[in-house]
């Protein structure tokens, strides 16, 4: 199918950087967008990103091939109630949420399953917004589908090519195997990383001396619990059933845990340490931890030919070394598509003023 016109409700962060995107590459489509403030409205048309200067009607939506919706997830399951007696046969409606549960729900209520492929793009920032939309948010990013059980092969794959198109990574699973899989490597973290700080926050003394002496491993262990608590409050709602089901199986180690502490079982505690480490060591993306200092360093950086070996140069013709480099494909936490180890503090802050200088837009955590 050719994309003539594409519509976007919601025009945030991610929303806006596919758009960006899609305009940079293809300026002959056509998009248009609601919101939930003029003012998105009105920077994106003076953006010249779509064809409406003020508020769409649903009606504006009835002649798209693609629509988007960019909200949070019961607003957008409000938007595909109203957008169902609207769109013309072969439209396709997406999603952006992190959740996918909810949504195939209400599209398998409301008989949309032909018309719906769900949709988690695996970036984003705590910048939000779309004036911090890049038109390389997607770069290299994973980007999952969740089809319907009647999506016709050929329109998912179209949609495939068209996500890859955007330059991220597609990824076909489940919905609901999907929305396990997030609550085990992405939820039950956050669940995990407030709960610690709440429980230092607790047990502090009155002269705040845990608060005062948390250093590097505790700092790299809560630093996701900074994130959105709107959002994490709208997550754990919506992915309640997934949650629930890896907080059982995580609450049963701790109290394993607790046992092979209370009979100084040091054969267990070793294996536990060991299984621990030997997997996390298997994970190539990032070796940072709890235990030692990591001098690292994000960057953004276009899908182009020699755009990593470039950066490599830069920083060798000037004798900095590189302890390690790898591209993140799962960047819903972290920012920039390029991560950079290096040895030391000297060496961290070289790279950084060097890249700078070279108009590389650099990240570091905080």
């Amino acid at each position: 199918m050719s994309i003539r016109k594409i519509g976007f409700i919601g025009l945030g962060l991610i929303g806006g950087s596919i758009a960006k995107k899609i305009k940079a590459d293809n300026p002959e489509i056509k998009m248009i967008a609601h919101a939930h403030h003029i003012e998105t409205i009105t920077e994106a048309y003076e953006q010249n990103l779509i064809e409406n200067n003020t508020f769409c009607e649903m009606e504006d939506f009835k002649d798209c091939d693609y629509i988007f919706l960019c909200c949070p997830v019961q607003k957008n399951l409000e938007y595909l109630n109203a957008l169902k007696n609207i769109i013309k046969k072969d439209c396709l409606i997406t999603d952006v949420g992190s959740v996918k549960t909810d949504i195939h729900r209400e599209v398998i209520r409301l008989g949309l399953e032909e018309n719906f492929i769900g949709g988690h793009p695996m970036t984003g920032s705590e910048k939000t917004g779309l004036e911090n939309a890049t038109p390389y948010l997607m770069e290299n990013a994973y980007y999952i589908l969740t089809p319907t059980a009647k999506t016709k092969s050929e329109k998912l794959m179209e949609f495939r090519q068209f996500v890859s198109s955007l330059g991220a990574i597609p990824l076909i699973l489940d919905y609901e195997k999907h929305d396990f899989a997030t609550a085990s490597i992405s939820h039950l973290p956050h669940i995990i990383a407030s709960s610690l700080v709440n429980l230092i926050k607790q047990t502090d003394d009155e002269d705040a001396t845990m608060k005062t002496i948390a250093a590097g491993g505790f700092k790299d262990i809560t630093r996701i619990a900074s994130s959105s608590p709107v959002m994490w409050q709208n997550i754990c709602l919506s992915n309640r059933e997934q949650i629930l089901k890896v907080l059982d199986s995580y609450t049963n180690i701790l109290e394993q845990m607790k046992q092979n502490i209370q009979n100084a079982n040091e054969k267990q505690l070793y294996r536990f340490f060991e299984s621990a480490k030997d997997y996390r060591d298997s994970i190539t993306i990032t070796k940072s931890g709890a235990i030692k200092k990591v001098y690292e360093l994000y960057l953004d950086l276009l899908d182009e030919a020699g755009g990593i070996a470039t950066v490599a140069t830069i920083l060798a013709s000037n004798n900095i070394s590189i302890k390690n480099i790898g591209i993140i494909h799962n960047r819903e936490f972290e920012q920039g598509v390029l991560r950079l180890e290096l040895y030391d503090e000297q060496a961290l802050d070289g790279a950084r003023k060097l890249l700078s200088k070279h108009h590389y837009t650099i990240y570091e955590r905080s």
